[in-house]
């Protein structure tokens, strides 16, 4: 499947998977690499679950970094295969592409594997795309960037 464009702005990301609603999710304890990023229900309160979705570069085709709408430092990064939020440079900041999928899209690395969610309140892994629901995301937009 080809990349598909995404608009900028702050977003939930909604995880596809049995069970309540789940939404992917900054956690609050640091460990080696960051925070761990989690799918967990809906919080009253959004810092840990609204994030910023928006092209590296501003040009058509650039790849898109996902950063915390409420502390706009920390971005998403990826290590051992699993999703985490931590405090780095732009640079580097996990890379990823968007493709549709049947109900959703389907969320890429620069390394082409998938973000998955086992079940909620597990970390977030990135695996080799399959075509499992898993791996499917629905992005709802909350606002453009800059408007709050």
């Amino acid at each position: 499947m080809a990349p598909i464009p995404i608009k900028p702005g702050i977003y939930k990301i909604h995880a596809h998977i049995i069970g309540p609603s789940a939404v992917v999710t900054a956690t609050e304890y640091a460990v080696k690499n960051g925070a761990p990023v989690i799918t967990d229900r809906l919080n009253p309160l959004p810092i840990e679950q609204d994030w910023i979705i928006e092209p590296v570069e501003p040009v058509p085709g650039s790849p898109y970094v996902i950063r915390l709408a409420h502390h706009e430092a920390a971005g998403q990064v990826i290590a051992e295969d699993k999703l985490y939020v931590n405090s780095v440079p732009r640079g580097e900041l996990a890379k990823f592409t968007f493709e549709r999928v049947i109900g959703g899209v389907k969320i890429l690395s620069d390394k082409g594997l998938a973000l998955r969610s086992g079940h909620r309140g597990a970390q977030i892994t990135l695996v080799e795309p399959k075509p499992e629901f898993q791996e499917t995301w629905t992005l709802e937009f909350v606002s453009p960037l800059n408007e709050e």
